[in-house]
């Protein structure tokens, strides 16, 4: 970490390059360190938790995997990186395969047995479903702290489960404090305000 006002790195070069390459590399460090800022911000407010807050697929395009690398940097991890990573099952998923039962079933009939499933649930009633049929990861979707409190005592540590919707620096705390394992929210990577970060040539 740095602080305000210091110097975090020094180049040296042929002046028509450094100042060819000043604005796309500035811009390049003030949005990525912004989102390293940002997502401790996070991770400081859940430190004295288990949970880990996590980064979303919703990244800027061809921009993903630096942007992950950001956030790992400050202090956060990775969701997926991409479709093939594993397979999560949402709501439009499970209306369209016919229900929890039946989406769960056609996932575990595609899956290798090193992919990871993870499904969506909005409900306490969706979720001993899904604790019933089987899954490595539920994501419980927009619930609150109390509901997520019960989800976890339900849950009995059987499957990893993973917070999403409405977090917040005002909010994650109270989330992370329920007892779940992660915390996914999108904003760390598409909601981080810039540095503000300056290049400053001296002639020597």
């Amino acid at each position: 970490r740095v602080e305000p006002g210091a110097m975090i790195a020094r180049i040296s070069g042929p002046a028509r390059g450094v100042l060819s390459a000043e604005r796309v590399a500035l811009n390049f460090l003030m949005h990525l360190s912004g989102i390293a800022t940002y997502t401790a911000r996070f991770a400081d407010a859940i430190a004295h938790t288990k949970a880990r807050v996590t980064c979303t697929r919703k990244t800027i395009p061809g921009l993903r995997a630096v942007e992950k690398y950001a956030v790992r940097c400050g202090g956060g991890s990775s969701h997926r990186y991409g479709l093939d990573d594993a397979i999560l099952i949402k709501d439009n998923h499970i209306a369209v395969a016919g229900g929890i039962t039946e989406a769960l079933k056609a996932a575990k009939a595609f899956a290798g047995h090193l992919t990871k499933i993870e499904i969506e649930v909005d409900t306490l009633a969706q979720f001993e479903m899904v604790l019933s049929e089987g899954a490595d990861v539920c994501l419980l979707d927009n619930m609150g702290p109390d509901m997520l409190r019960q989800a976890v005592a339900m849950n009995k540590g059987r499957i990893t489960l993973e917070a999403s919707g409405n977090v917040s620096l005002d909010t994650i705390r109270a989330i992370a404090e329920t007892g779940v394992d992660f915390i996914s929210t999108s904003k760390i990577t598409m909601a981080a305000p810039t540095l503000d970060i300056g290049l400053d040539i001296a002639i020597s």
